[in-house]
């Protein structure tokens, strides 16, 4: 199911953080931090797949080495209270690949991040819990921005508060009084809103190119007008000590949150469902005759031509004429398709309508089929391409020989390792169907193509019942008010 999850926070000092260790934890690395004399290693940590540093054109190329990076941060702060870094959490996609959430990520950092001048360190995760992936990445950025020469700027600057004389105004301790605004809009809540909108854009855009029927929206359960309470963040410690089975006070929270939804969900169902039973008596309650469709087209036709005697006599021929064609035209279509009543036409607007959906329906779930089928076939070619270096990694014996082969063809044997995950969790005994892949790939587009052009021709059908409904109900919506003004007017 695709969610929206846009975290941001800041990393600093007073809050006892290090942004070292932050940056080390998020890559999985062995960082020195020269401002606390320390080392962070997260050598160990699992689950990062990917990480980068990306540079504007103005920064130093030595920033691109993190521990260079931060611990030149670290020197740039000499405050002991200093706000050092933005920390962004987001969420990657699970109905998309590893390498289209890569792109998606790496699209909106440059766009939107790195084009305003910021240093971005991010790193991609996938770590898994009870067999669910939970891809997201992680960015930091320095709060304090870059000169144009590559220096550190500043974060903020003073404008002074005047006296309708322009004179600097005082406090009582006698210092001029100031505001302290940002040199940059990076920090502001409109840029925050800004850029989860974009980053919803531009996975709704990268759903909308696969075909998926999702989307994601950055907007609040609130401002969509939803009657859903949202749940709160865990976090990592709340969720481990539920996995021991230890309650937890947000654990509890939730769940109560989610048994309030559910029976919300369930009285809102409820609701409409008496609301149906109420239109239902009150149809069986009313009194209808049922009207000759044909006897309502030529009165319908005679008003139109009673209308015409207002224009000129060549207008009213030429009205007359038109009006004829028409009521010919939409007799004939009726009789062909054996439509002698309202309730007829209704019925079979209904019946196309139902048979244009189920069509529908079919088309899509054979687009979800083709697009797993697609994304199987991906995942094979990426198994086939990297398989020899595996071959080769699993004939090599002793130990640095082999850590050596897997840094230098680190990127193959992830694809590898995701490649025969992904196949396997479809192919149990480990054998790949692939030439029954593209058959049923070949078949299903085929047949969908052919569907797409049924449902072309009952859309074309339709919308002539549509149109000769439309101008039934018209009339007879105008004959039933003519007939209550008269009423009141005796």
């Amino acid at each position: 199911m695709a969610l929206f999850h846009f975290h941001v926070t800041q990393i600093g000092r007073k809050a006892g953080q290090s942004v070292i260790a932050s940056a080390a934890y998020r890559s999985g690395e062995k960082l020195h931090s020269e401002y606390y004399g320390e080392d962070s290693d997260y050598t160990k940590k699992r689950g990062v797949l990917y990480k980068e540093i990306l540079l504007p054109p103005h920064a130093p190329t030595a920033y691109n080495n993190r521990e260079t990076l931060w611990n030149e941060v670290e020197k740039a702060e000499r405050q002991h209270n200093a706000q050092l870094a933005y920390s962004f959490d987001i969420a990657l996609q699970n109905e998309l690949t590893y390498e289209e959430n890569l792109e998606v990520a790496k699209k909106f950092l440059q766009e939107h991040m790195v084009s305003r001048g910021m240093i971005v360190d991010f790193c991609l995760h996938n770590p898994e819990r009870d067999g669910i992936e939970n891809p997201h990445f992680h960015v930091m950025s320095p709060i304090r921005p870059l000169n144009s020469d590559g220096t550190w700027g500043a974060k903020q600057h003073r404008v002074y508060k005047l006296d309708d004389n322009g004179e600097r105004l005082r406090d009582e301790k006698g210092k001029y009084v100031f505001d302290a605004v940002p040199t940059t809009d990076w920090g502001k809540p409109e840029t925050l809103l800004y850029w989860r909108e974009q980053w919803a854009n531009i996975v709704n855009a990268k759903f909308a190119e696969k075909g998926l029927d999702c989307i994601i929206d950055h907007r609040s359960y609130e401002e969509r007008g939803l009657d859903i309470i949202p749940t709160v963040h865990e976090g990592v410690n709340v969720r481990a000590m539920e996995k021991k089975g230890i309650v937890t006070e947000k654990g509890q929270l939730n769940r109560w949150i989610r048994a309030t939804n559910d029976l919300i969900k369930k009285l809102k169902q409820q609701l409409e469902n008496i609301k149906n039973i109420i239109e239902d008596i009150k149809k069986d309650l009313e009194i209808q005759s049922t009207p000759n469709l044909v006897q309502l087209l030529n009165e319908y036709y005679a008003k139109r031509n009673i209308e015409a005697s207002k224009f000129s006599k060549y207008a009213q021929q030429k009205a007359h004429v038109t009006n004829l064609k028409y009521l010919v035209e939409i007799t004939n279509f009726l009789q062909e398709n054996e439509i002698y009543s309202v309730d007829d036409l209704k019925q079979k607007t209904r019946q196309l309508s139902d048979k244009k959906d189920d069509l529908q329906s079919a088309v899509k779930a054979q687009n979800k089929r083709i697009n797993e089928l697609k994304q199987l076939l991906h995942y094979a070619e990426l198994y086939k391409a990297n398989k020899p270096v595996y071959d080769k990694l699993c004939t090599i014996k002793f130990k640095m020989a082999k850590e050596k082969f897997k840094k230098e063809h680190d990127t193959e044997l992830r694809q590898f390792y995701l490649a025969r995950r992904k196949l396997n969790e479809v192919c149990k005994d480990g054998k790949y169907t692939v030439k029954e892949w593209n058959v049923e790939l070949i078949n299903l587009q085929k047949d969908c193509k052919e569907k797409s052009t049924q449902i072309n021709e009952l859309w074309n059908k339709s919308k002539k019942f549509y149109q000769v409904q439309s101008m039934i109900e018209n009339m007879l919506r105008k004959e039933h008010q003519t007939n209550k003004n008269r009423d009141i007017e005796i």
